[in-house]
């Protein structure tokens, strides 16, 4: 399965990154603003938790702003593609009746989409933390490891979301329950570690990979510190077995989803 996964890959590599252009030229075709919406866009949900929780019920952060810019590029990542994986094979109907690809190269192509935008939300976190005066260490290399688990994880947990999405025509509404449960216990807007102390807190952050992840970003981002290098092997680890898994669930089942929808 791997000899074919990287071979599968490596061929259609090209036609990803040209459809995940050729989406984001769409996203904004008929839009007056057209590119500035991926900058108004996280710009405005920062200023939002910022008034809403900063000013309003006083939760204060060092580096309030670049703290709650970080918190929401990853979790904007994780949660567009969740929503994207679950009907991204009904969505694409018309490609998969017709022509042949492996089905992952769909979610690899959601990856470049939902990708991009998230950088463009670290650029305007970079632009926030030099504006804050955020002192800059060694430990910002470390952000690399966090985000390449983060996007393994996310990648697994979307492959197993595309399989059964096929065969469960309510799985959309209940994800979308799901996120919007997780998105309060991830600390996108607060930390964790400060409003629950003790094992409880750290037992939150530890078990959620998304609110590990963000934890650790703004560690290495904005405070110089070392993420917890246990807990990212642990993600790692189960995060390479999600996408294991998932894969193999999808080469398997892949000829019959067609079928199904």
């Amino acid at each position: 399965m791997l000899k074919r996964f990287i071979r599968d890959l490596k061929k259609y590599l090209a036609y990803s990154g040209k459809a995940a252009k050729a989406q984001l030229k769409s996203e904004v075709a008929s839009s007056y603003l057209n590119w500035i919406w991926w900058i108004l866009e996280p710009v405005c949900f920062t200023f939002i938790y910022y008034l809403v929780f900063g000013v309003l019920f006083h939760l204060k952060e060092e580096y309030m702003i670049a703290f709650i810019v970080i918190g929401v590029s990853l979790w904007d990542f994780f949660n567009r593609m969740m929503k994207n994986s679950v009907r991204i094979i009904r969505a694409n109907k018309s490609i998969i009746s017709k022509v042949y690809l492996p089905k992952y190269i769909l979610l690899v192509v959601r990856l470049g989409v939902n990708g991009f935008k998230m950088a463009i939300t670290f650029v305007i976190a970079i632009a926030a933390m030099i504006i804050l005066g955020v002192p800059v260490t060694w430990h910002v290399f470390m952000a690399v490891p966090v985000l390449i688990v983060f996007i393994l994880f996310t990648f697994g947990i979307s492959c197993l979301l595309l399989h059964f999405g096929v065969f469960v025509a309510d799985l959309h509404n209940i994800v979308d329950i799901v996120l919007k449960m997780v998105f309060y216990v991830t600390g996108v807007f607060y930390s964790i570690g400060r409003r629950i102390p003790g094992p409880a807190g750290n037992w939150l952050i530890n078990a959620n990979p998304v609110a590990y992840s963000i934890n650790a970003m703004r560690s290495v981002l904005l405070y110089g510190k070392m993420p917890n290098l246990l807990v990212l092997l642990i993600h790692f680890v189960i995060s390479l077995g999600l996408c294991i898994l998932g894969i193999y669930i999808i080469y398997k089942n892949e000829n019959g989803y067609v079928k199904s929808i």
